[in-house]
């Protein structure tokens, strides 16, 4: 682990040893609040009945369609544009242009978080949670990049991404590449299998599977059991955890567990989609089984748009455009966030948040303050979630597709600076820009930049905000390697 963040992490052990030391138990602070977050892969904004899916898309989402009643649901949540940039915002509260995170890794360099970066994990670890992932990790496939290595206490899951479950599952590649054929038909010297890993901090990953289409089918239903198991083990030892619970569904190949294959009657499709509303709410089960349900902030949310190849295309709701894109239909994704007493029920918000305002938010709810030797993007919503004002602390932010600055989003407004509909169309960088009202134009098909000229003002003001950030803390490169100390902190 790299010294600084070694040093500013034991220092803030050592400070919190020191302060609940020295303060009676009987005025101490109150329990730390549970904390779940579901992160579903590709799942788009029409998917879910709450958000005018469900029935439509060939499956009821009764559970989190309940979850949604129960908290607030918000009309425009925002992510990157990939799985990778969206996981790194998440669980560093940094847009992942600065952490060198902008783009899935497809081999070849050092992928993922440098050991510099801080994770929410991390954070709440200091602050004495138990801490648990299960699922894709997308962050780093070196060992060192690894889960266990970045604040979790537990792993179980895949170091990259479910497309690679059909590499050993091609008998194709066998022919492709003679020379080295093996029984299972692929060629291990050219086409490197994904492991599924179990890992424990302070132990080596240790590799239990080879991910293939037979054990992409079971993965969410392993990495619900194994969630449950660590609810109802912290739950009964009275100790506060965060449980990071990403799972399969709907990423391609996008197929159903087999307790689920023809359950709609509807394709693999809405079968998988039913099998996710089951999966979460069998973690909302066992919160509510171990007693726990008022002290436990839950949150269900997408990393990005949806599929967008066939026959495995995802639906984005009343937008347009797909992942890998900055149309809305990238960009925004299904939030829902449920704490009882603290979280109104039933509230609906078209209030704009960004997923970096997870990590400074979650933070501030367990307690922990957020690294202050870096900048962070994430601003806290606690106010915004728990009802105490009606609008969110956020007025917009840049949007980027890789390492291009693609279009700036303040409230409903967007000015888009690339064109690209969706994942396989050419980005066009454009003459002038377009400003889209995403009140009145939900498809983005009208410049109003004539009519609307006010617009540029916020937003030209946003971009240079941001890009002045990033002249002062220059950004990760992609690949970077450990040990990693930024050019400002080498300064001092």
């Amino acid at each position: 682990m790299h010294t600084n963040k070694g040093i500013w992490l034991g220092s803030l052990a050592s400070l919190v040893a020191v302060t609940v030391a020295s303060v009676p138990a009987a005025s101490q602070q109150p329990k730390k609040p549970n904390i779940v977050v579901i992160l579903a892969d590709n799942l788009g904004y029409g998917e879910l009945g709450v958000y005018g899916g469900g029935i439509l898309r060939g499956a009821p989402t009764p559970r989190i369609d309940a979850l949604a009643d129960e908290g607030t649901r918000l009309l425009n949540f925002n992510v990157e544009a990939q799985c990778t940039p969206s996981r790194s915002a998440l669980l560093t509260g940094r847009f992942a242009i600065r952490s060198g995170t902008y783009e899935v890794p497809i081999g070849g360099e050092p992928d993922g978080l440098t050991q510099w970066e801080v994770t929410t994990a991390e954070l709440l670890s200091v602050q004495g949670y138990a801490t648990g992932m299960w699922g894709k990790w997308h962050l780093g496939s070196a060992e060192d990049r690894m889960p266990t290595n970045q604040g979790f206490d537990e792993w179980y899951g895949i170091p990259r991404t479910y497309d690679e479950a059909m590499w050993p599952s091609l008998n194709e590649t066998k022919s492709m590449w003679p020379s080295v054929g093996n029984k299972q038909g692929w060629n291990e010297k050219v086409v490197h299998p994904q492991h599924i890993y179990e890992a424990r901090k302070g132990e080596k990953p240790r590799q239990v599977a080879v991910l293939d289409v037979d054990r992409r089918r079971t993965m969410d239903a392993e990495i619900t059991s194994r969630a449950v198991e660590f609810i109802k083990r912290n739950a009964s030892a009275g100790k506060p955890f965060y449980a990071y619970v990403p799972f399969a569904q709907v990423h391609m190949p996008t197929l159903p567990n087999l307790e689920f294959a023809g359950r709609t009657g509807n394709g693999d499709w809405a079968d998988c989609l039913a099998e996710m509303d089951h999966r979460t709410g069998q973690i909302l089960d066992a919160i509510k089984q171990a007693g726990i349900e008022n002290d436990t902030l839950v949150v269900f949310g997408s990393d990005n748009g949806p599929e967008a190849t066939h026959p495995w295309e995802g639906d984005n709701g009343p937008w347009r455009g797909t992942y890998f894109t900055a149309m809305e239909g990238s960009l925004r994704a299904p939030f829902i966030i449920r704490w009882p007493g603290k979280v109104p029920a039933g509230r609906v918000s078209n209030e704009i948040v960004h997923i970096v305002d997870l990590f400074t938010t979650l933070a501030h709810v367990g307690g922990a303050k957020v690294p202050t030797d870096r900048p962070i993007d994430g601003v806290d919503q606690q106010d915004f979630f728990f009802g105490k004002q009606e609008t969110s602390n956020r007025e917009g932010f840049p949007a980027y597709v890789a390492d291009r600055l693609s279009a700036v989003k303040r409230r409903n407004w967007k000015v888009h600076l690339i064109w690209q509909e969706n994942m396989y169309a050419p980005p066009q960088k454009l003459p002038l820009p377009k400003i889209i009202n995403l009140l009145t134009d939900r498809k983005e098909e009208r410049d109003v930049a004539a009519s609307h000229s006010w617009v540029a003002d916020p937003a030209v003001r946003i971009i240079g905000e941001f890009e002045a950030s990033l002249r002062k803390y220059p950004p990760i490169k992609l690949g970077t390697p450990d040990p990693y100390r930024p050019p400002e902190a080498a300064a001092r």
